[in-house]
């Protein structure tokens, strides 16, 4: 693989930026070497940029209003990456990758970079490499970083877990809907939007805005004094975008000013070492030789309910921590 040019990435070449993603994308050992020493170098250059996650149910209209705010986000001045995250087939691997299609007004923009990624098997509606993916772009002189994830789930915890501002998106529909929202991620989100509030369903949309307002105070807010608000918007006719523009400003400024930004960056920062440390230890376990050799005795005995599972793990990890004589 031909590697990226760390100064060239650096000086915002688009092509060095789409090779060094796809390096650290790589599962080959080489590659995750080379990967490493990359970020390593550009890490001091980054965390400049406004990281902005967006979770919906599928039909919520994620990619419309991602154009739409992002096509706001640029005429403001402001260079924007978007990270959308696919979901992938569990029986192929493969996945649609069709937000850059979806969002062909935003891409034809010379200040819009938009990389879709598979989620694989990764929980949360996240690609593993989507928080370095997000480094990188930070690093080349984007502003803004967009993180769209696949849906709305009990591991969305992932996604907010990156970036600043955690907004969700819903579409118009009765109270009951409210029953479809796990609770955990309304307690996450900083904005919530109601889109597609617009023609027939403007109505609804109201009454959906006001239902959820109405839940949001019953919950503890994810940011120390900040109120999340209900706002409805059209992200197909640009309804409701500059004023989700200027709450997500807002949010920032509030991070910023109560001095909540770098600590929340800090935290972020842990819990990424303990969740690659314990993704790295369960693929060493996984290629470790004993184990290999075990593993299918082992999972038959488990299924067959000869031992419990707890008794398989625990014979799994004195393999893969017993040394070799």
């Amino acid at each position: 693989m031909q590697q990226p040019d760390p100064i060239a990435l650096l000086g915002s070449n688009r092509r060095a930026l789409a090779r060094a993603i796809t390096l650290i994308e790589s599962t080959r050992p080489e590659d995750r070497t080379e990967a490493a020493r990359l970020l390593k170098e550009i890490t001091p250059h980054a965390g400049g940029a406004m990281r902005i996650g967006i979770s919906g149910a599928p039909g919520a209209g994620k990619s419309t209003f991602i154009e739409a705010l992002g096509n706001r986000i640029i005429d403001q001045g402001l260079r924007l990456a978007v990270l959308a995250v696919d979901p992938s087939s569990t029986l192929s691997g493969g996945s649609i990758l069709g937000d850059k299609t979806r969002m062909e007004r935003l891409a034809q923009r010379p200040e819009a970079f938009i990389r879709p990624s598979p989620a694989g098997t990764t929980l949360g509606g996240v690609a593993r490499r989507t928080r370095e993916t997000l480094l990188l772009c930070e690093a080349a002189g984007y502003d803004a970083v967009i993180v769209e994830t696949v849906g709305v789930g009990q591991s969305e915890t992932a996604v907010a877990q990156m970036t600043d501002l955690f907004l969700l998106l819903l579409t118009p529909g009765g109270g009951d809907e409210l029953q479809g929202i796990k609770r955990g991620i309304m307690e996450l989100a900083d904005l919530i939007l109601v889109n597609k509030a617009d023609g027939d369903a403007l109505a609804t949309a109201n009454h959906t805005a006001a239902d959820y307002q109405h839940a949001l105070k019953l919950m503890h807010p994810r940011t120390p004094g900040w109120t999340p608000t209900v706002h409805t918007c059209s992200a197909l006719r640009g309804d409701g975008i500059p004023e989700a523009w200027a709450r997500i400003r807002a949010h920032r400024e509030h991070l910023e000013k109560t001095g909540i930004l770098d600590p929340r960056r800090a935290e972020q920062a842990r819990r990424w070492m303990w969740d690659e440390t314990a993704e790295s230890l369960i693929a060493a376990l996984r290629a470790h030789p004993g184990v290999r050799r075990c593993l299918p005795e082992l999972e038959r005995a488990v299924i067959a309910h000869e031992i419990p599972p707890a008794v398989a793990a625990e014979t799994l990890l004195k393999i893969f921590l017993e040394r070799e004589s």
